[in-house]
């Protein structure tokens, strides 16, 4: 979805923030840099934008009102992106921005670099990108020079791994009127790590496509038989278990996704699909996300959601049984003599 092969390194501006509420301050540099060295222009490339390899959401700035220009990283970036030399003082003003709202004891103090791309593609095509990205985590590097007779040993403190990044995102300039495609990176990834970079700073919105409808609705899905069913019906854990399998293969074949085709062929129960679409509805409520009752899948999507997608039923600390296709080949029983429960598997070979 995003790739780097052509992009170039157009401008960096690097400034220091400390967090507010330890009475740390923010460095703000003078100048921007123009990196003219090549090596250093590739090293800087792959710490910045190699992690957005594998990212597939796409979010928007937004802003609670519905005011774009209330979103101060919106405007800013709109600035730069109106003027490229204004490119500095927007960069320092984003600085001073996020050391305002880095008021909360566990944000950690770091570097902040604000960048200017050239020719970043994201989904087929190629546009000019801004990113800000935060270095927090600190490592040691060993560095070993040759000397008169063999080889000198050394190190470094306080160095960045450049295949480590903490914070980013990355904004194209491309369809600015609904917030522009904002691509994010957390690697951290904690609540308070969450709230401040992604809610407070960037204040991001899902963008509603393909990939986050599929996402969103395999996640209700999910939700709604492993925490939802059991408030309306008796079932097993084998027969949640089936129903997760059933869903998982319906969007790995399906092309599309109809929610009345869906339930039908999925839940089959009239109860059941009433249940999930009530279950649905609500959730787009509470979380004020709308999700289509139609839409093309998205095959990455699909992909990312199996993984969470668990076909394991576990056994005291025994056993684990992978149910992976007719259900019907497993039964449950108790035994009086034992006081236990048992599984009978049938099965035809033995691999």
């Amino acid at each position: 979805m995003i790739s780097f092969s052509e992009a170039s390194l157009a401008e960096l501006s690097i400034h220091r923030i400390g967090n507010k509420l330890q009475d740390e301050f923010y460095v703000l540099s003078e100048s921007s840099m123009n990196i003219q060295d090549e090596m250093l222009q590739r090293l800087l490339l792959q710490y910045f934008l190699s992690p957005y390899e594998k990212v597939n959401e796409i979010y928007r700035l937004a802003h609670p009102n519905n005011d774009l220009n209330l979103n101060e990283v919106y405007h800013f970036a709109s600035e730069i992106f109106k003027d490229g030399t204004t490119f500095h003082e927007n960069s320092k003003k984003l600085a001073t921005y996020l050391y305002e709202i880095s008021n909360h004891p566990k944000i950690k103090s770091g570097e902040l670099y604000v960048a200017f791309f050239e020719n970043v593609q994201i989904e087929g095509d190629l546009h000019d990108a801004i990113g800000i990205f935060k270095s927090e985590t600190k490592e040691s590097y060993l560095k070993v020079a040759p000397e008169q007779g063999g080889f000198g040993l050394s190190y470094e403190q306080e160095a960045i791994n450049i295949n480590k990044l903490d914070k980013g995102c990355l904004i194209f300039n491309t369809e600015a009127d609904e917030g522009f495609k904002v691509a994010v990176i957390d690697q951290t990834n904690r609540s308070v790590d969450a709230v401040y970079w992604k809610d407070e700073f960037l204040k991001l919105k899902i963008r509603n496509d393909n990939y986050n409808q599929t996402q969103n609705v395999l996640g209700v899905y999910k939700n709604f038989v492993t925490q939802k069913l059991d408030d309306d019906f008796e079932i097993s854990k084998t027969d949640k278990i089936d129903l997760l399998n059933r869903s998982m293969k319906y969007f790995k074949e399906k092309d599309s996704f109809d929610i009345d085709e869906f339930s039908n062929e999925v839940i089959a129960n009239k109860e059941g699909i009433e249940s999930f679409k009530s279950y649905k509805k609500n959730y787009e409520e509470e979380f004020d996300t709308a999700i289509a009752d139609t839409f093309d899948i998205s095959d990455a999507a699909v992909k990312k959601q199996a993984k969470a997608f668990k076909s394991i039923l576990k056994l005291d600390k025994n056993f684990h049984i992978y149910i992976h296709g007719n259900k019907e080949l497993i039964e449950k029983g108790f035994d009086d003599d034992k006081s236990m429960n048992y599984y009978k598997v049938y099965f035809r070979d033995e691999e």
